[in-house]
């Protein structure tokens, strides 16, 4: 196990690399360039005495966009192993002090779905399992795909079209109401969790269906199988029988799926979070990357490459202590 984590640590870091390289990149051929417009502002000021190329070709020297690819990446890659990754260009504070503002928005959102979503997925995909081709069984199946079939915007702009527009329960955009900073601190716990009902809603559905339909699978698998019906002839009861004997190995297959987890928690849902305007790292992260805030949009990428190889390597680690048949050679 150490020698298979070292390696594994090592291949890591690779990716990490050049995951970075490939984000640096992308963001640095993107049609859209923070300094063009900070240059085109200044170049249209009356009282600027350069013209935009001028202003431009300043800024660029600047920021070191004026340097080639590959060597502007080994000068930002210089300082982020120092832990120094530079002053959001969008935003004008540390890229740090950015995330950390953002980010537990971000975590807070994605844990209360994460919980709500197992809640349900796994109770009601066991219950597909044991009533398999019945009513109930085709009824969560129906619900997994709806789940695995919409599109999140589509899927957001339903909700708030229902719930906002046409009845008025919901507010279209944000995390705090008006009176937000008026209220007790009780009162504002409340407010943030009722502007999160539908944001939650949304991405709750957007993973259900994978979950459910992964739980049924594995479920009906080891239903059959023949150590589950020594345990019914033995007449152990039947709640033993699906809680304890055959939902332990539904979760082997599952321990691929939560490798997604901890980038989905910190990465936080760029979609979802921009069509509701919550401001956690993933809506403030596509304002940055839209805008060409390469500080920022480098920190971000790169944090989510460094998640998810963290995420791997927890869920190979995982598949032994889940399934003492697995071990990692």
């Amino acid at each position: 196990m150490k020698n298979f984590i070292i390696r594994r640590t090592i291949l890591g870091l690779f990716i990490i690399f050049f995951g970075a390289m490939i984000s640096y990149t992308v963001i640095r051929s993107l049609p859209t360039s923070y300094v063009e417009g900070i240059a085109r502002q200044r170049a249209s000021n009356p009282l600027s005495m350069k013209t935009y190329q001028e202003w431009l070709g300043e800024l660029n020297a600047n920021y070191g966009l004026d340097k080639p690819i590959i060597q502007g990446f080994f000068g930002w890659l210089g300082k982020a192993v120092q832990g120094e990754f530079g002053e959001s260009w969008q935003y004008g504070i540390p890229v740090t002090q950015k995330f950390t503002e953002v980010i537990w928005v971000s975590f807070s959102l994605n844990i209360i779905t994460l919980i709500v979503q197992f809640t349900i997925a796994i109770p009601l995909g066991i219950l597909a399992a044991r009533k398999q081709y019945s009513a109930t069984d085709y009824a969560v199946v129906t619900f997994a795909l709806m789940g695995i079939s919409l599109p999140s915007f589509f899927l957001a702009t339903l909700l708030k079209y229902i719930f906002s527009i046409n009845l008025g329960w919901f507010d279209l955009y944000g995390l705090t109401g008006r009176f937000y900073s008026t209220m007790t601190p009780f009162q504002q716990v409340m407010d943030k969790a009722y502007h999160l009902v539908l944001p939650v809603i949304t991405l709750m559905m957007l993973s259900i269906g994978d979950i459910l339909r992964y739980t049924r699978t594995n479920m009906l698998e080891v239903l059959n199988s023949d150590y589950i019906r020594t345990a019914r002839a033995k007449g152990v009861p039947e709640k033993t029988v699906i809680n304890r004997h055959a939902f332990r190995n539904t979760l082997i297959p599952l321990v691929t799926m939560m490798a997604g987890l901890l980038p989905s928690m910190f990465g936080g849902a760029m979609i979802t979070e921009t069509m509701f305007q919550i401001p956690g790292i993933g809506y403030i992260s596509y304002a940055a990357i839209t805008r060409g805030d390469i500080p920022f949009a480098m920190f971000y990428m790169v944090f989510l490459i460094i998640l998810s190889q963290i995420s791997i390597l927890f869920a190979d680690i995982a598949y032994a202590l889940v399934d003492p048949r697995v071990r990692v050679n």
